[in-house]
């Protein structure tokens, strides 16, 4: 088969097309507020053989390197022969999958003309898994929640009701649960069928030409943008809250012949609560922020990661050891782009962004009974501010290295005993600089229930905030806090709220970039009009006087 670029492109757009097809079919006929309001989940085409292929424009990024791992694994588990159009097999184990119980895994054959061609694949994040909620104190595994491992829940066709009586029965909110599941299986029945489609039109048998050119196109320009950089190892390292002590990540970016590899040596030791990573989510976090930052207009799949190579020593935080916790993993996962780009800004300043106020991402979960009586169980996935830009300020209120968003209040207030009385910029959060970095925002969540509601809070940033870069000031650090009476609300744990209370959650401003006393006046003044900036740190920070 003669692939020229015009025709590759071609091709390119409709696997991209049929997983955000997919993408359409999951968000529209899903149950829970993760998918459908949060955008938590992904869609995935892959090669028979499990190298990533496309992916949706609006996926989490490390759901999407770690379903072409999971296609890998499963195909071990499970050999290419014993594989049938309509099967599905499902796991939730975190070394698997996506690193957590919540997120359940789904993978489907694509078959044509008798021969396995690709795999669809979804990921999303359950409501419920059952065990301790979505939480971070937990000491092992075993209490997060209920474990699946690799398991047929389709097999021609035919869905396994042992599996979903299982799901079921350890569910707060089974029907939500099952329906988030079956989406999911929609999801991968749509890019099986667009898949179908693409091969009828073109003719072929099957994807492997296609495959082979895409994968080593991406590659190819990886590695040119590799050897591009100066050659010799770099290194940096951050502090996080922790429990009772601060955790530390240390890395070194070595780039050497078209190669890159990252080595995150001296790193914290695993922890008996649930941060801890296993080894395929910290890679997948590893070369997200790389691909942003030296190819981030290129083509997305296996070939353009194969550059690199991720290691960190087992045991640690980063690569855990079964049967660590893991239920909160992106509160060390998404901290890892803050690592890298202080090790390469070194060598790519403009490339790099400052520290963002959403790395990682704080979470609330809340958990109780409506005044009916029915069980509910909400997320929310607020986000802090996006670190300054080389040439520009960050963005508010943004999420990375995730991609998650909040979904509207007017939705979670219909669903849950909740009232949200202030959603709003936090105004002074953002890091100081020539580029300030992006707004953090202020909520202020009343508990409307009958009886007792479980909060579980999943934070970092409390003691250590998002620093700036090249001279930059820090963000805000995060906060959370009972008003209506004196309660220390735990920063990586679980409480009960009461009826009436009323919980206020500050999101982090990102870090600034270059010299505040840079800063262009009519900056200052937009930011003072628009009341994110108040009179005395104009005054204090930048020397603004009217």
């Amino acid at each position: 088969m003669i692939l020229d670029p015009i025709s590759l492109e071609i091709i390119w757009n409709r696997l991209v097309a049929a997983a955000d097809e997919a993408a359409a079919a999951v968000v529209r006929t899903s149950f829970s507020t993760n998918v459908r309001e949060s955008n938590d989940y992904a869609c995935v085409l892959t090669d028979a053989v499990g190298n990533l292929l496309a992916e949706n424009r609006a996926s989490i990024p490390a759901f999407c390197d770690c379903l072409g791992r999971s296609a890998k694994l499963f195909l071990e588990h499970f050999p290419a022969g014993s594989w049938k159009a309509g099967d599905a097999i499902l796991t939730n184990d975190p070394w698997f999958g996506t690193g957590h119980l919540p997120d359940y895994t789904l993978i489907s054959p694509v078959f044509h003309k008798g021969r396995l061609v690709a795999f669809a694949c979804c990921v999303a994040h359950n409501p419920d898994v059952g065990g301790a909620m979505w939480a971070a104190d937990c000491a092992e595994l075993f209490e997060e929640g209920t474990r699946i491992p690799p398991v047929r829940l389709m097999t021609e066709g035919k869905p396994n009701e042992v599996v979903l009586d299982i799901i079921r029965a350890n569910s707060r909110v089974p029907n939500d649960s099952i329906g988030d599941l079956m989406a999911q299986v929609s999801a991968n029945e749509v890019m099986t069928a667009r898949i179908l489609e693409l091969l009828k039109d073109l003719r072929i048998d099957g994807l492997e030409d296609i495959s082979k050119e895409l994968v080593s196109r991406a590659e190819s320009m990886m590695r040119e943008a590799v050897r591009a950089l100066p050659e010799g190892t770099y290194r940096s390292a951050v502090m996080m809250d922790g429990f009772e002590e601060p955790l530390r990540i240390e890395c070194a970016v070595t780039v050497k012949d078209g190669d890159l590899s990252v080595d995150y040596t001296g790193t914290s030791a695993q922890v008996p609560y649930g941060i801890n990573c296993v080894i395929h989510y910290t890679v997948a976090y590893t070369n997200y922020p790389l691909k942003c930052i030296l190819d981030p207009l290129g083509p997305k799949n296996e070939g353009s990661y194969r550059p690199f190579r991720v290691t960190a020593p087992e045991g640690t935080i980063l690569n855990c050891r079964f049967p660590a916790a893991v239920s909160g993993r992106h509160i060390v996962g998404h901290m890892l782009s803050t690592c890298l780009f202080e090790a390469l800004g070194q060598i790519v300043p403009g490339q790099i962004i400052a520290d963002s106020g959403s790395a990682p991402g704080l979470r609330t979960v809340y958990s109780g009974a409506r005044r009916d009586g029915t069980r509910f169980s909400f997320a929310l996935f607020a986000n802090g501010g996006m670190g300054a830009r080389p040439a520009s300020d960050g963005l508010p209120c943004t999420q990375y290295p995730s991609n998650t968003t909040p979904g509207s209040v007017e939705v979670m207030e219909g669903l849950t005993p909740l009232i949200v009385w202030k959603k709003q910029i936090w105004e002074d959060s953002a890091g100081a600089g020539q580029w300030r970095g992006g707004h953090g925002q202020e909520m202020v969540i009343e508990v409307a229930t009958e009886g007792p509601m479980r909060l579980s809070v999943i934070s970092d940033r409390n003691k250590y905030p998002p620093l700036g870069s090249h001279g930059g000031g820090a963000g805000s650090a995060a906060e959370l806090k009972i008003l209506n009476r004196e309660f220390a609300v735990p920063r990586k744990g679980r409480t009960i709220l009461q009826p009436g209370d009323t919980l206020r959650i500050r999101y982090p401003g990102g870090g600034g970039m270059g010299n505040p006393a840079d800063r262009d006046r009519r900056l200052i003044e937009k930011d003072l009009r628009h009341g994110v900036l108040s009179p005395a740190r104009a005054q204090s920070i930048y020397g603004y006087k009217k």
